[in-house]
């Protein structure tokens, strides 16, 4: 009974090595994709134009909130810059005081202005930037 019992166990144990070993060759995949099938390739494709196309959403946000007036408390003022991923976008900021508050848009072209922007905007910038 025991010569059986080994002989057994000996059967399961190569058969286990078999089935390891063409699981391993059918999971085992060249660096270059070649030996995989062609919809996986195309789902690749697919998945690099999405990335490209993702490069110009507006994927750099920052919002820097401060007192534009001294007499005032309350960070009410902020600026928002919003830009893609070569620094295109605008910086939106509204200026809040007692009575009214003003709301100003700057174009920003490769991370800078052509407008003057103030050091809040600035700032902005650079948070959407990090």
């Amino acid at each position: 009974m025991p010569a059986v019992l080994s002989v057994l166990a000996l059967v399961l144990a190569a058969t286990a090595v078999g089935i390891a070993v063409v699981t391993l060759r059918r999971t085992h995949r060249r660096s270059d994709g070649s030996d995989l099938p062609s919809d996986l390739l195309g789902l690749r494709r697919e998945v690099a134009a999405l990335r490209a196309e993702a490069g110009d959403g507006l994927r750099h946000l920052a919002v820097v909130r401060y007192d534009a007036f001294g007499d005032m408390g309350g960070h009410l003022s902020w600026s928002l810059a919003l830009l893609d991923d070569r620094g295109d976008g605008v910086v939106i900021s509204s200026i809040h005081g007692r009575s009214e508050a003003r709301t100003y848009a700057k174009s920003i072209s490769a991370w800078t202005s052509d407008q003057q922007l103030s050091p809040e905007e600035d700032e902005a910038v650079a948070q959407a930037r990090a």
